[in-house]
């Protein structure tokens, strides 16, 4: 936590420097993002001496893009629930939830920075949102009454986790929202779309300027 505020605090607006700035579909809501995440990646690892975690939490990825602004735009999803964001990176939907007023918010992360970063984004949001690291995916997935997971379908071997505990947390009571741009991994016949957008894309290595995106849910 007190590294990332002081790279937050750090003078300096090159390439590898953290700022505060509102999300481009959804600027409601500021976040801590780089400018270029790869080379920020790359100068802290370079610091550290050693391999850090994909600082994915630094971008503002499609997928939370379209399921924070579906849950700003349809604020009776979230007002006076408990939720739960399952791999939460920046926080973006955890505050998303948070704006349309749900009673609970935890953004959960197995990267301790991306913790970090939901404290300080829900900070500047002026939100609260509870933080919590770990592995949550072989749990049953009934921890709140509404859980939103963004882009947590980008490999085959993480897809093949969190999709049963989907189906778990569903199975169990749960609302489940997923926001997802499709990049090769989501079941059609488990997931139907309740929701897309054309969202403009800030995450590195993307050809297209804007992306269209699926706010999904089990069917």
């Amino acid at each position: 936590m007190a590294e990332l505020e002081r790279e937050i605090d750090a003078p300096g607006d090159g390439l590898d420097r953290l700022r505060l700035v509102p999300t481009p579909f959804v600027p409601e809501v500021r976040l801590h993002l780089a400018e270029d995440a790869i080379v920020w990646w790359a100068r802290m690892e370079a610091a550290a001496g050693r391999a850090l975690p994909p600082p994915f939490w630094a971008s503002a990825w499609a997928g939370g893009q379209a399921l924070a602004r579906h849950l700003l735009d349809h604020p009776d999803l979230v007002a006076g629930r408990r939720v739960l964001d399952l791999a939460a990176g920046s926080g973006l939907v955890a505050i998303a939830a948070a704006l349309g007023g749900a009673t609970q918010v935890v953004a959960n992360d197995v990267d301790p920075y991306a913790v970090a970063a939901v404290t300080v984004n829900a900070r500047a949001n002026r939100v609260r949102v509870q933080a919590r690291s770990g592995d949550l995916l072989d749990d049953d997935g009934t921890q709140a009454e509404l859980l939103v997971a963004g882009d947590v379908l980008y490999d085959r071997e993480l897809a093949d986790r969190v999709l049963p505990y989907l189906r778990r947390a569903a199975q169990g009571g749960t609302q489940v929202l997923v926001g997802d741009p499709d990049r090769g991994h989501l079941p059609w016949d488990v997931l139907e779309v309740v929701a897309s957008y054309p969202v403009p894309t800030t995450e590195p290595s993307v050809d297209s300027p804007v992306r269209r995106v699926q706010v999904l849910r089990p069917r």
